[in-house]
């Protein structure tokens, strides 16, 4: 009792000191990095020396999450703090020119889709509902100036990052990925108008600089303009997303090295420069005198893709139930609250950022909506020895794309069910069995009961839209 009362102390103290001067907050969300893919993670291929020292400077999670296998969901969540399942995001969304048409009315997608399947199932959404109240806007009031940097991929020109709270846009838009990354950063044959033009916001200026440095050139010219005001980046690297595309010198360097179970020079290349895009974004606000006042979130919105890279010892990777797929490298550098180069095995999710935000710069949550997250900021004051109270996490993946189909996971405690809505209910005790080896359902009946009871009430009283069956087939 006296321990925590002495965390929550200096936790208070912390927000008193910075209540004079307002806690910056920095959250960079990689695109498709895996839970394996830094060297602070167990990577013994790739090179990622910046973002292993964010870790010694603050606290790694082993046991984070995004919302989704895939990144529009995920993205969303992130930005709201709400399950996927509740902003009818669920699958990632189509850019136009993948044939996402926005419709006349300017009215989401409704029904559903299946034809001969078993099951019809929810159509996705073409973007994030205006109505949704991102960090962007959370912040704005406050006084905090506001940067989106890269990926955006929730909907199209009246949903970028500047109709949601975002003061600048620097590459956001509905693209799902670059169609180079080389400046100009376009496909000069490419049958589209847009993917001819490069990428919206992010006009070419030094032909053949490589995206990520771009992206760290607009970070750090940010934080430079804005070091003396409170500041909102929201930095998403597009990489390390196909095109599987790095720097030549680079890509040699690592061809020359041993390999492991992960071996692709080309992508450790694109690790490399996430790396020394999150380098350089430290090395900005320890120049400026703010790094003492600067939050830094460091995640990623899907596992890894196999192929390119390996997950294990996780199972499979992005799009997949398994936890190669959802399960992903989370660290968070609170200056003066967490010491440095903790770890912490609490479950945690992409929708608890809003809220953890929220909290470190003493703001209010979003009126009139429900918040699925969960404030990290007494786990993170606590130094991870304060449990969350939270009975459960949740996923919800109501679309066709892998075998078996669609499903929905439930995680509590050591346990996670599988729903695969066409095939057998799946169950691992991830304390005993990572690599998800072990189809538990047939052997502990009850326990899968017990979660898929629990699991089907969390999605109903969210309003989850769910597969059902075909009669038509």
């Amino acid at each position: 009792m006296i321990r925590n009362i002495v965390f929550i102390l200096a936790f208070l103290v912390t927000l008193n000191v910075q209540a004079a001067k307002p806690l910056n907050v920095v959250l960079i969300l990689v695109d498709d990095l895996g839970w394996m893919d830094l060297s602070c993670q167990g990577s013994r291929y790739f090179e990622t020396p910046h973002i292993d020292r964010l870790a010694a400077e603050g606290m790694r999670f082993t046991d984070a999450y995004a919302a989704c296998a895939v990144c529009s969901p995920t993205r969303a969540a992130v930005q709201t703090g709400r399950y996927p399942g509740r902003l009818g995001v669920t699958d990632w969304i189509r850019s136009r020119f993948q044939g996402g048409t926005i419709p006349a009315d300017k009215k989401n997608p409704s029904g559903f889709s299946g034809g001969k399947r078993k099951f019809l199932v929810p159509k996705n959404a073409l973007w994030m509902e205006s109505e949704e109240v991102t960090i962007a806007e959370l912040l704005k009031p406050a006084g905090y100036v506001t940067c989106h940097i890269g990926k955006w991929h929730l909907g199209a020109d009246d949903w970028y990052p500047q109709k949601q709270g975002y003061d600048f846009n620097y590459g956001g838009c509905d693209y799902g990925q670059p169609p180079s990354y080389f400046d100009p950063f376009n496909q000069p044959k490419h049958r589209h108008a847009m993917i001819r033009g490069g990428i919206p916001h992010l006009p070419g200026r030094k032909p053949g600089q490589y995206l990520s440095d771009r992206e760290a050139e607009e970070a750090v010219a940010f934080i430079e303009k804005h070091k003396d005001k409170p500041f909102f980046l929201n930095m998403d690297n597009y990489a390390v997303h196909t095109p599987i595309q790095a720097k030549a010198e680079v890509t040699a360097k690592y061809a020359k090295k041993p390999k492991t179970n992960q071996k692709n020079a080309k992508y450790a290349a694109m690790v490399e420069s996430v790396d020394d895009c999150a380098g350089r974004i430290m090395d900005a606000l320890e120049e400026h005198g703010i790094a003492d006042r600067t939050m830094i979130i460091f995640t990623s919105d899907n596992g890894g893709l196999v192929g390119p890279t390996s997950n294990a010892p996780l199972r499979s990777g992005k799009g997949y139930a398994y936890e190669g797929g959802i399960r992903v490298p989370l660290i968070i550098k609170w200056p003066g609250v967490v010491k440095p180069g903790v770890t912490s095995a609490e479950p945690v999710t992409s929708v608890d950022y809003l809220p953890t935000i929220a909290e470190v710069t003493g703001l209010d949550l979003p009126k009139g909506r429900a918040i699925d997250g969960i404030s990290l900021a007494e786990h993170l004051s606590s130094q991870g020895k304060q449990s969350i109270e939270r009975q459960a996490i949740y996923w919800h993946f109501p679309h066709y794309r892998h075998n078996p189909g669609p499903y929905s996971i439930i995680r509590e405690g050591p346990w996670k069910l599988i729903k695969f809505y066409e095939g057998p209910m799946e169950l691992f005790n991830l304390k005993d069995d990572l690599g998800e080896t072990k189809n538990l359902a047939s052997v502990m009946p009850e326990k899968v009961k017990e979660l898929n009871s629990r699991l089907l009430a969390h999605l109903k009283s969210i309003g989850a839209k769910m597969p059902k069956f075909n009669s038509a087939r």
